[in-house]
């Protein structure tokens, strides 16, 4: 016969109370039923636990064992109170996050600061660094929590985020960069098609393939010559060799190179951040509030990317 800890917690109280009837009164339950608890204990250890008398019951050597792994039981049922009450008042809660570098760098810190100020320290952030695609994979594979991740407005490289719960946070414009010396910074009016003979630097996730098909829409292909997805390098090698590349305002928010200039450049796609999790993550109570850190982050006036 399989144990039923429910079986167990009925003994505890019957021993507590030192008899069926004060068990059962503490327990709301009707003495018969009680009994019958204890006789279902009692048949699937094959031992005696209690023994019955007109003045109550006494429990036997057996049954003081079993108190001692019911008290423990009684506890670590408490514990389980307590920390869910924690988690809900958020005493206590981790979070996983991952996100793209740039909102690494610039949206998540202060959000997670502001979280940390409203909840205090125990509320645990563990971070991960990943693109998109990457991010949307861990939280199918249930390693993360909560991502960051951004779509391309427009119908190229539109990630499909039908299956999540998710956040818009604010939209992100795309700017060309170049060095501040190149012989087209100071040009008023520049189109895509007039980068066609020059040296790019793309990223190797999906930006890439998105800016390979806005090129191909201005009627060429363009000349990739150096790939990186750290936005510290894409602007040293824009300074120093003269290559042209496509950052966003967060990444230029993060970090900017004296020697490149950035333009706003409206043939670029904006990109349209938001917080993503699986559906119903975003009722958990540490995530709840890591979202609504997020949202007024992104809603700050001196933010820069706002």
């Amino acid at each position: 016969m399989e144990l039923n800890p429910g079986w167990v917690m009925v003994f505890r109280m019957v021993a507590e109370a030192g008899s069926m009837s004060g068990g059962a009164r503490a327990l709301g339950l009707r003495q018969p039923t009680v009994s019958a608890h204890i006789n279902s204990l009692e048949r699937a250890l094959g031992v005696p636990l209690l023994l019955r008398g007109h003045s109550g019951v006494t429990v036997t050597a057996a049954g003081q064992d079993l108190l001692a792994h019911a008290n423990a039981m009684a506890h670590h049922l408490e514990a389980i109170v307590i920390e869910a009450q924690e988690t809900r008042g958020l005493r206590r809660g981790s979070v996983r996050l991952a996100a793209f570098a740039s909102a690494l760098a610039t949206l998540v810190p202060p959000a997670w600061a502001r979280l940390r100020a409203d909840a205090g320290p125990g509320v645990d952030l563990t971070l991960s660094e990943a693109d998109p695609a990457a991010t949307l994979a861990l939280l199918e594979a249930g390693k993360v929590d909560l991502g960051v991740v951004y779509q391309h407005l427009g119908d190229l490289g539109q990630v499909d985020l039908s299956a999540y719960f998710s956040l818009p946070l604010f939209e992100d414009d795309v700017c060309l960069v170049m060095s501040a010396q190149h012989r087209l910074a100071s040009s008023e009016r520049l189109a895509l098609a007039d980068l066609e003979d020059q040296d790019w630097v793309f990223g190797h996730s999906a930006c890439h393939d998105h800016l390979v098909g806005l090129c191909a829409r201005a009627g060429f292909r363009p000349r990739v010559r150096h790939e990186s997805d750290d936005y510290v390098v894409t602007q040293e090698l824009v300074a120093q060799i003269g290559a042209v590349s496509a950052l966003t305002r967060s990444c230029l928010a993060a970090h900017v190179n004296p020697a490149v200039v950035a333009r706003a450049f409206p043939e670029f796609s904006t990109h349209r951040v938001l917080a993503v999790c699986r559906p119903g993550t975003q009722r958990v109570a540490a995530v709840k509030a890591m979202l609504r850190a997020l949202q007024a982050q992104s809603q700050r006036r001196d933010n820069p990317l706002v």
